[in-house]
């Protein structure tokens, strides 16, 4: 009975944590929003990029346990120009043959996780992806040893 009440109360917390995310995500709003609101709503980001136009992405992953990336677009003005979940098929399909890490890490913030397979001289980075019915459901990216990306692929994990 315990047990069930502790499994209860997780669910409770992982919706309201996931409710207040869309709450969050919803008062921000390009063209009005500043810096300041930013921030003052998610936090200080993962990492920033200066861009050459003279705006800054900031970085917000919800990994490892989350399916979502935001990347928000400040202006030199201050004001949020954009604001969306990186973590796409469209920006999946993005990713060539070639690309460095930065390129990636770039298009698609931090991975959930990072392996080394030695004697495959590979390092494979992965993204959760939203579940498919009762699995669990990865992006992978394969580097080569020279740090380029050799290929892609997905991983479906069936849950317990």
């Amino acid at each position: 009975m315990r047990r069930l009440f502790y499994l209860f109360l997780g669910l409770l917390a992982a919706l309201g944590l996931a409710g207040c995310d869309a709450v969050t995500m919803k008062d921000l709003k390009p063209g009005v929003s500043t810096g300041f609101d930013v921030r003052d709503r998610l936090g200080k980001p993962g990492i920033e990029w200066r861009n050459d136009d003279g705006s800054v992405t900031w970085e917000y992953t919800r990994q490892p346990e989350g399916t979502e990336c935001f990347m928000a677009t400040i202006g030199p003005d201050n004001i949020l120009r954009s604001l969306e979940n990186v973590l796409t098929p469209a920006n999946f399909a993005r990713v060539q043959p070639g690309w460095t890490k930065d390129q990636v890490r770039r298009l698609l913030g931090k991975p959930r996780s990072v392996q080394q397979f030695t004697l495959k001289k590979e390092e494979v980075w992965d993204w959760r992806m939203p579940p498919e019915f009762s699995a669990d459901v990865f992006f992978n990216i394969h580097f080569s040893d020279d740090g380029r990306v050799g290929s892609t692929s997905r991983t479906v994990q069936p849950r317990g």
